[in-house]
């Protein structure tokens, strides 16, 4: 498999936001984002995917109580006096990332194309990982890190069974029509949390766990 091209900035990102003084902070985000998005526990198939998910809400999506920015813009403000040109791109890049749910376009060597569900905006994304199990009208939640002039996959992903596609776009038309405040994430939760269900409940029909408007979580 292709390293993430972007990694080893990630990783001093990491590090910055994962120093000891931050641990209480760290610690209630994850609280915060499992509430949300269904408790995970290590036996589950998606764990390390939702692990990821989450490392990706806490450097890129919230903002710290102190400072009122992400990890990622306090981490670009600090390295932007000292770091090179290169660097200071790779650190902004973090700061502009797309996360949403995404219907997949269409599919060719190594670029997908994606839709995103409430704005209808499409993004090539350069992959050239193998994308297995990946279909055309597939809906994904995933994020989108613009680097080096592409954009590229992080590594955290949430795939919905093909049986909830129909489900799922009807709601994203729904809540556009009768709650077109509410933050889009709101739904890429609460699919998130229906995807774990599915998952673990594989007696219990597809369309039944994404009934979004009858079935309660």
């Amino acid at each position: 498999m292709h390293p993430l091209p972007y990694q080893p900035y990630l990783d001093q990102l990491i590090a910055h936001a994962s120093a000891e003084e931050r641990k209480p902070d760290l610690l209630s985000a994850k609280a915060e984002y499992f509430q949300r998005t269904g408790e995970i526990f290590e036996d589950d198939k998606q764990f390390e995917m939702r692990m990821a998910s989450f490392l990706d809400y806490y450097l890129f999506d919230r903002r710290q109580a102190e400072s009122g920015r992400t990890p990622a813009e306090e981490f670009l403000d600090a390295r932007s006096a000292a770091g090179d040109a290169a660097e200071v791109a790779a650190f902004r890049a973090f700061t502009e990332t797309v996360h949403g749910l995404f219907e997949v376009r269409k599919i060719k060597p190594g670029v997908v194309r994606l839709r995103e569900l409430f704005g209808g905006k499409e993004f090539d994304v350069t992959e050239r990982r193998h994308t297995v199990g990946l279909e055309k009208g597939d809906i994904i939640e995933a994020r989108l890190i613009p680097f080096d002039g592409a954009l590229v996959f992080s590594a955290a992903f949430c795939f919905h069974p093909r049986e909830a596609v129909k489900a799922i776009k009807k709601e994203v038309k729904r809540r556009k029509k009768v709650m077109p405040e509410a933050p889009p994430v709101q739904l890429t939760w609460e699919a998130a949390k229906r995807a774990l269900k599915a998952d673990r409940y594989r007696q219990i029909a597809v369309d039944k766990i994404y009934d979004f408007e009858s079935s309660r979580l």
